[in-house]
């Protein structure tokens, strides 16, 4: 059953699809991409397929090792990730 959009999702104007946003979240991918891919897909014309078909596969961040973990917050200008365990970076970094 696909997620819907909460009022708050909804009454975010830079959120062009908050029911496509509300599904990616639910399937676990970041607020920031949720938003590009509902945003890029509502630009499209609703087809989520066209805009998978522009980009690549990114790994997940699960394969990844702690010091790339720990790049990649620091490149999203995250803080507080030093004494974080592998799975703590990971959530962090799906959720910021």
């Amino acid at each position: 059953m696909a997620a819907k959009a909460t009022k708050a999702e909804k009454k975010n104007p830079a959120l062009k699809d908050p029911d496509l946003y509300a599904e990616l979240r639910s399937e676990g991918n970041s607020e920031e991409k949720a938003a590009r891919i509902s945003n890029a897909a509502a630009q499209k014309g609703n087809s989520r397929s066209k805009v998978g078909a522009k980009g690549g596969e990114s790994g997940s961040y699960a394969d990844w090792t702690v010091p790339e973990l720990k790049k990649r917050a620091k490149e999203l200008g995250l803080s507080g990730y030093s004494g974080k365990r592998k799975s703590e970076l990971v959530a962090e970094l799906r959720n910021h």
